[in-house]
């Protein structure tokens, strides 16, 4: 039987496989079909320091290969998490509390009211679909250190994870701004910026018009970008982005991840995590592999 424990900011988890923020709530739901203890750990769907109602519907669109997704961060606020969901989700596995601001010092407040509570913070500083704060502050590399300098300050014991956008210049260079920020991991990459529009009305089908596009079909870019960017610092890196089984996410693991998210494909299968914990052992098993952690990082270029 091979190892899939890999620790992540000194912090050890049981397998590498996370549902992604957004795609799980705060684990409930999913608990009453599997047991979430199987996972790595649960990022939470975005925190924010007041409860949010999110953007007007239809706010959810399909297209061919991924979704489109206009939520907006909707969520109950930080104190309602604290609790009824917190000490719950604690007793399951381990807890990425995924929290976003409106403005830069919300950021370290929310930070600071979590700090100890949660195994790590990941910051959301790429979400597309709000038109305060989320991705407004992770476009530019000077943002992007200083939104995580300001969260870092707030936080004595719990690791940061920064979470960064595609939808810049160069991924990498944003990298390196949150790790000189102060980050101790970053994951990638968020949704990218997309838009559907109805032919029969000549509208945009979400309300918000545009939306954050994730799905099996952005996979190959988001391995391309958690590549350079795990080549970039020296922290580690949480891949995501079109992940729907074990091979692909072995795949991540090979370009540099040491731990992985899977977002969508929770909606298409509800027991997509376990499936894909299950078929990553199977795969080291039968490739020889004792420790998935042997797999970070193993991929070779051609020359």
């Amino acid at each position: 039987m091979s190892d899939l424990r890999v620790k992540l900011c000194g912090v050890e988890l049981k397998n590498p496989v996370i549902p992604a923020s957004g795609a799980f709530g705060f684990g409930r739901e999913f608990n009453d079909i599997y047991d979430i203890s199987v996972l790595g750990a649960v990022a939470t769907k975005g925190l924010t320091l007041e409860p949010r109602l999110g953007n007007p519907v239809p706010r959810i669109a399909e297209s061919r290969g991924v979704i489109l997704n206009a939520v907006g961060l909707q969520n109950p606020g930080v104190e309602r998490f604290i609790g009824q969901d917190l000490t719950w989700l604690k007793g399951k596995t381990r807890v990425i509390a995924n929290v976003a601001g409106r403005e830069v010092g919300d950021y370290g407040e929310i930070c600071a009211r979590l700090d100890g509570l949660v195994d790590f913070i990941e910051l959301n500083i790429s979400c597309p679909n709000v038109k305060c704060g989320g991705m407004a502050l992770g476009i530019r590399p000077e943002n992007v250190e200083n939104v995580t300098r300001v969260a870092k300050s707030a936080l004595k014991t719990t690791p940061l994870i920064v979470k960064l956008s595609p939808n810049v210049e160069n991924i990498a260079v944003n990298a390196r701004a949150a790790e000189q920020g102060g980050a101790d991991c970053v994951s990638l990459v968020n949704t990218f910026t997309g838009m559907a529009i109805d032919i029969e009305t000549r509208r945009p089908v979400l309300a918000n018009n545009t939306g954050g596009v994730s799905g099996a079909g952005i996979k190959p870019i988001a391995v391309r970008m958690v590549y350079e960017v795990s080549r970039a610092v020296k922290l580690p890196v949480i891949g995501m982005g079109g992940i729907t089984c074990a091979e692909d996410a072995i795949e991540f693991l090979m370009a540099g991840a040491t731990a992985v998210q899977v977002g969508t494909q929770n909606f298409t299968d509800a027991l997509a995590c376990p499936k894909i914990i299950a078929g990553m052992e199977q795969w080291c098993a039968s490739h020889g592999v004792e420790r998935v952690s042997d797999l970070v990082g193993a991929a070779k270029m051609n020359s």
